[in-house]
């Protein structure tokens, strides 16, 4: 083997050649070694243990020859690098020993240029670099979002699919639909072929008149909306004599407000005649005239049928002036009626018109609370068939008195409380007296031979018995009346005093005891409703003593045993224990009610005889005319139209999807249009006390049972996970709950905040389950005309407000379809999981306010009235109107049914519009309002300071809170402790669920 020394310097190559022969020899021995290691085993070993020591020279020798062979290549390699190195070194001296200086130079310079462009290179290297990382950060920023947007779409798809799902089954529902949509009644009214004379009819005939024999249905359809034709009191007269001037002037103005009212006497489906009360100073009136007048009526047809005759008095004397008046088919108003002459279902028992014309009625009544007043139970009438008689029984009285202030004849007692389970042990264990027992030795006496008369004496004694009682309760009972009497009919127990007075009396009496005529001939009497009247206006309860022998104003649709204590006289003896186990509650519920009838149906002419016709329409089951709709005129010009902004939409704030994408579409209205005079009547004239108004929906319309919505009655219905229920994902995609499929309306109250209102618009892009957004522009200025409005997939209806109020908020527009509304302010921020979650609940509360941030009132211990508090608190009343779900319904109560007075101080204070809402809702339905989420505020960070930030603001609520109470007579609000999540809030699922919400 040759080597080149020019490329090999001497020594190198000999000492790789001596290492490699070295490693050969090294290998040759120790071949040698094994073989006669081998050699000498074979000899000395048996073949049984050879086996076993071959097969540990198996391990061996291969760990020895890996590591001998791996030593030889490190020694090698070293041996190579210094080598080359030597090498290197030696051309590179030859090569500079035959090099000049100049040459040297140059080389260097050369060098040194490589190293300028070298360092060039590798600032674009470096540049390139940084580019090339740049273009990863970017690529890596671009890979989330689209992952982001990846779960965005796939969320976006499940929402599409929800919806494809929706809407093939609202196309299959609307195949198998039969029930044509319902609106609100259209007219049918009669025409003047309707107008068939016929003959009188004979006085047997008229009472026998019912409404079935003597009622000509078939000028009343369903649908002509009741219209009423008054007869002119001026142009035709009726009565022999002229008219009581209040009683003409009244009634003259309160039919003309009636919205049945028509001038088209051909249309007509009842005709009013206003007949007394007259003005007769004391004459007796001409029957005979007053007949002839009546059967001269142009539309009178010869029977009068479906004729009205309006005979109610003024004062509280009997008017009577009907009587033996053959009437025909006509049906008779008044409040003095004999039983003789009455015709049950046929005529209308009323109360006198005692009130104002008109207006607010709260002005000047009492607070209703505390339940217990100075006096248990008082009574002030005298009976003038018994004023000679009683004279002993009122001696007797006045010799028991313990209350030396009472007036004379008064019965004052005192009694102890603890002992009122004492008397009703003595009730239940003592046989009662029969009540002709109680005035035998009186009777025999006096001489006195009516029974009736007998009868009502011994009701007397039996109520001057109370003072034997030992309760502590005072009462104050008066069976005569002082100087010449008192005013009333002969017949009938007489009222004591001026109105003054008995005002005076009324409104420190718990209960106030009516006490009806002794006469059975009587089914009402004016002394008996005055008296009620009286009593319901000043907070005391009637105690109806015989109240079960006659008949009380509009008994036909008012629920009486809510409103009073109606007994039989017989139980005069249990009176006092009966009242006694009345608790607090009860006397407060009894007492409101009665506040509420009051109110709405007797305490002014307006509303008398808005009632009065309203029993006869109720009776012809005809639904009541429409409640009004606010207009909704637009603050945009007809030929305007508004730009749409080309700016970013913000994402919603959480991927969750919270509902399928659906076109808008109204809730289902009127579907009760003619159920609501025969299976809601005792709703609608007795809780919310307003038959009047047909409103689209209803809070309270009835609920289906369960499986109905599988059996035949599935139309509308979104059941989860199409009725097997499910978590999360079959959640989101069906809303479930109790009722059909539905939307809500956002109303947006704003004043000159373009840009706070635009961000909060565009923040419901997306929002599942939004019909449309109604902007309330409150400001007198229109918006600028540059103006760019948001596209958030669903109709912004900008309505044009009249005036600057906050009670705008709630009106009730027409551009409102859906029966679910949504107030918000506009610098409200709800994210959209909270707004869902909060429409989900209000499906289940339907008739409360349910929202987000929650208030209280607190009561002020300095100064004995009521203080508004925001503070954190355990325990709220009020939700507000800010961020809040109401019913439709509540609009048309607020702008149309509350008293005008709370509309008014809202506009004085520009303040406490939520207050009034949650004050009307709490009375109307007497429960607290819903809060749901933890979220106590709801204002946008950044936004421009509100009303709310005025130093007054928290002195005109509070203002606000007393003088609300002032006007219901009470305070409605109601306090809750708790708060509503979703149902899995903070439950452990397994991995294959999803919760609800996310967050909620």
């Amino acid at each position: 083997m040759k080597f080149d020394q020019h490329k090999y310097p001497v020594g190198t190559a000999g000492t790789n050649y001596n290492f490699i022969e070295d490693a050969e020899a090294r290998k040759q021995s120790i071949s040698h070694l094994v073989v006669s290691t081998c050699s000498l085993m074979c000899t000395m070993l048996r073949t049984s243990k050879i086996l076993w020591f071959i097969l540990c020279l198996l391990l061996i020798i291969p760990w020895f020859l890996h590591y001998s062979i791996s030593k030889s290549s490190v020694v090698s390699n070293e041996v190579d690098t210094s080598s080359s190195g030597e090498d290197h070194l030696t051309i590179s001296l030859a090569q500079l020993s035959g090099m000049h200086c100049t040459s040297l130079k140059d080389r260097v310079e050369e060098l040194l240029r490589i190293k300028a462009s070298v360092l060039v290179e590798l600032r674009e290297l470096e540049q390139q670099r940084g580019q090339v990382q740049d273009a990863v950060s970017r690529a890596n920023s671009r890979l989330a979002a689209l992952r982001q947007e990846e779960v965005r779409m796939n969320t976006e798809l499940d929402r599409l699919k929800s919806s494809v799902d929706q809407a093939l089954i609202a196309q299959k529902e609307l195949f198998e639909k039969n029930m044509p949509d319902i609106a609100a009644p259209r007219r049918i009214t009669a025409t003047h072929e309707d107008n068939i004379v016929l003959p009188p009819l004979s006085p047997s005939q008229v009472s026998e008149c019912r409404m079935y024999n003597c009622f000509d249905h078939s000028r009343c359809s369903l649908l002509s909306g009741f219209p009423v034709y008054v007869y002119d009191s001026e142009k035709y007269q009726i009565s022999p004599m002229p008219l009581e001037t209040f009683v003409k002037t009244t009634l003259r103005q309160a039919l003309s407000y009636n919205p049945h009212i028509t001038q088209k006497p051909e249309e007509a489906c009842v005709f009013v005649a206003i007949v007394g009360e007259m003005a007769t100073n004391g004459a007796s009136v001409d029957k005979q005239l007053l007949e002839n007048n009546l059967h001269s009526l142009p539309y009178w047809n010869g029977d009068g049928r479906n004729h009205v005759l309006l005979n109610l008095p003024r004062t509280l004397y009997a008017n009577d002036e009907l009587r033996d008046v053959n009437t025909g088919r006509a049906i008779i108003v008044q409040s003095h009626v004999r039983r003789a002459d009455h015709r049950p279902g046929f005529d209308v028992i009323s109360s006198p018109l005692l009130g104002l014309p008109g207006g607010d009625l709260w002005r000047n009544l009492p607070s209703l609370v505390p339940a217990k007043r100075h006096y248990l139970l008082t009574f002030q009438g005298e009976l003038p068939a018994l004023r000679p008689y009683l004279s002993a029984a009122g001696a007797a009285a006045a010799s028991h008195r313990l209350d030396k202030r009472s007036a004379p004849d008064a019965l004052s007692v005192n009694f102890d409380i603890n002992n009122v389970n004492n008397d009703a042990n003595n009730i239940n264990n003592k046989k009662l007296t029969p009540l002709s027992n109680l005035t035998s030795g009186f009777v025999l006496r006096s001489g006195l031979k009516d029974p009736d008369l007998v009868a009502e004496v011994g009701v007397v004694e039996a109520l001057s018995h109370l003072y034997h009682t030992t309760t502590s309760d005072a009462f104050l009972l008066q069976f005569s009346c002082q100087g010449a009497g008192g005013a009333g009919s002969e017949d009938d127990w007489q009222l004591c005093g001026g109105e003054e007075h008995r005002t005076e009396l009324l409104r420190s009496s718990t209960f106030s005891l009516v006490l009806t005529p002794p006469s059975r001939s009587l089914v009402s009497s004016v002394g008996v409703v005055a008296r009620v009247f009286e009593a319901l206006k000043q907070g005391a309860v009637p105690v109806i003593l015989g109240g079960d022998a006659i008949e009380l104003p509009l008994a036909e649709v008012l629920d009486w045993n809510a409103i009073a204590v109606i007994l039989p006289k017989s139980r005069v003896s249990e009176l006092h224990f009966l009242l006694r186990s009345l608790s607090d509650a009860d006397v407060l519920l009894l007492r409101r009610q009665g506040r509420v009838i009051w109110e709405r149906f007797l305490g002014s002419s307006q509303v008398l005889i808005d009632a009065l016709l309203g029993v006869i329409r109720t009776r012809l089951l005809i639904p009541p005319l429409a409640a009004p709709h606010e207009p909704s005129p637009s603050v945009f010009d007809d030929n305007f139209e508004p730009l749409k902004t080309d700016s970013i939409i913000p994402e919603p704030d959480t991927d969750e999807n919270l509902g399928p994408m659906e076109p808008p579409f109204a809730s289902l209205k009127y579907q009760r249009n003619f159920s609501v005079s025969s299976i809601a009547r005792h709703h609608q004239w007795n809780v919310w006390a307003v038959p009047g108004q047909l409103l689209p929906n209803l809070p309270h319309d009835p609920i289906l049972p369960s499986e109905a919505k599988f059996a035949g009655s599935q139309i509308g219905f979104r059941p989860i996970g199409s009725g097997a229920g499910g978590a999360g994902k079959e959640f989101s995609d069906s809303l479930g709950g109790n009722s059909p499929k539905e939307q809500f309306t956002i109303v947006m109250l704003t004043f000159e905040r373009e840009q706070v209102l635009v961000n909060s618009l565009a923040r419901l892009y997306g929002l599942p389950y939004l019909n449309k957004v109604i902007v309330v522009w409150n400001s007198p200025q229109p918006p600028p005309l540059d103006l760019r409005w948001p596209d958030i997939k669903v109709p912004i209806k900008v309505i044009r407000a009249e005036r600057n109020s906050l009670n705008n908020r709630f009106l009730p527009y027409s551009e409102i379809e859906t029966e679910a509304i949504l107030s918000v302010d506009d610098d409200a921020h709800l994210r959209h999981d909270e707004i869902v979650f909060g429409f989900r609940v209000w499906r289940e509360e339907r008739d409360r306010v349910v929202g987000f941030p929650g208030r209280f009132h607190a009561w002020d211990l300095a100064h004995n009235n009521w203080l508004y508090n925001s503070n954190y608190s355990c325990e709220l009343s009020m939700v507000l109107t800010g961020a809040a779900f109401f019913h439709k319904s509540y609009s048309f109560l607020y702008s149309q049914v509350m008293p005008q007075a709370i509309r008014d101080k809202v506009d004085e204070f520009m303040n406490c519009e939520d207050i009034a809402m949650n004050f009307l809702v709490s009375h109307m339905t007497r429960k607290p309002p819903v809060k749901v989420t933890s979220r106590w505020t709801f204002r946008c960070p950044g936004c421009p300071v509100s009303l709310s930030e005025d130093d007054s603001h928290f002195t005109e609520r509070h203002h606000c809170i007393n003088f609300f109470s002032q006007v219901y007579g009470y305070n409605p609000l109601l306090n809750t402790q708790y708060r509503v999540d979703s149902v899995l809030f903070k439950t452990r699922l397994p991995h294959d669920k999803q919760k609800c919400f996310k967050f909620i």
